[in-house]
């Protein structure tokens, strides 16, 4: 006996129809699908942000206040000397003028007899002038090639005013507590020989007096005055401004 299929049961029948809805089912699915993505695309293309162009923000800028360096201290005071001179001045009659004073000047001098000097006859007086009147005045080394009587006597006054200047020391005024302008008249003599000696001086405190004193001995030795072609002895006075200022 032959057996017979049962149209209901074949499988493949009904497989067209689950394919259909299936398919249906899928486009469904898509076309869903792209509609929401549509639909969000919109709402954000739509979407505007306004911005207030007037509203600044200020930040604020915090400043360091680092406070100034301290002012630097004062320099300290130091002492200057700035000048030793001849002073040009008019001195009171009492004190010894310089030597550049005009022949017409008072100036004080003190004659005296010397003792015998070697070279001398015995009991022969040494004479005595004063700078300013001496006939022929020493001769300061450096100004031998001078023939003139008054241009020897500013050369020697300017070599000495320079030796001054050179060898004092300035620091004595710092020693000496000394301020402001201060004199110091030195008096001395150039001997027959032409060597200094008989200093004196004169002035506020007695360590510039030591000073001026100790300048006046280093003078080297010259060639004598003379007065009637024979030598003598010349009194010079030198008077030194000593000015100490204090440098702020």
């Amino acid at each position: 006996m032959k057996a017979k299929k049962n149209p209901k049961a074949d499988l493949n029948r009904g497989s067209v129809i689950f394919f259909q809805i299936g398919l249906i089912m899928i486009l469904s699915s898509v076309y869903f699908t792209l509609e929401m993505r549509t639909a969000v695309n919109d709402s954000v293309d739509n979407y505007t942000v306004e911005v207030d162009e007037e509203m600044i923000v200020d930040i604020p800028i915090t400043q360091m206040n680092t406070p100034p360096p301290p002012p630097p201290p004062p320099p300290p005071v130091i002492p200057e000397v700035i000048d030793i001179v001849n002073d040009d001045l008019d001195i009171k009659e009492d004190v010894i003028v310089s030597t550049e004073s005009d022949q017409d000047d008072r100036i004080e001098t003190v004659a005296e007899v010397s003792d015998i000097d070697e070279g001398f006859g015995e009991g022969e007086e040494i004479e005595q002038v004063p700078f300013v009147f001496v006939e022929q005045v020493p001769i300061f080394p450096g100004c031998e090639d001078l023939k003139d009587n008054e241009a020897r006597k500013k050369c020697m006054t300017e070599k000495i005013d320079q030796f001054v200047r050179k060898e004092f020391n300035t620091e004595v005024g710092t020693d000496a507590g000394v301020s402001g302008i201060n004199r110091i008249i030195v008096v001395f003599k150039i001997n027959e020989f032409g060597k200094v000696t008989d200093i004196q001086s004169r002035a506020p405190n007695i360590l510039l007096e030591e000073e001026a004193e100790r300048v006046i001995k280093m003078l080297p030795q010259m060639q004598p005055g003379m007065q009637r072609n024979r030598p003598v002895r010349i009194s010079y006075s030198l008077p030194i401004v000593f000015e100490f200022r204090e440098r702020g």
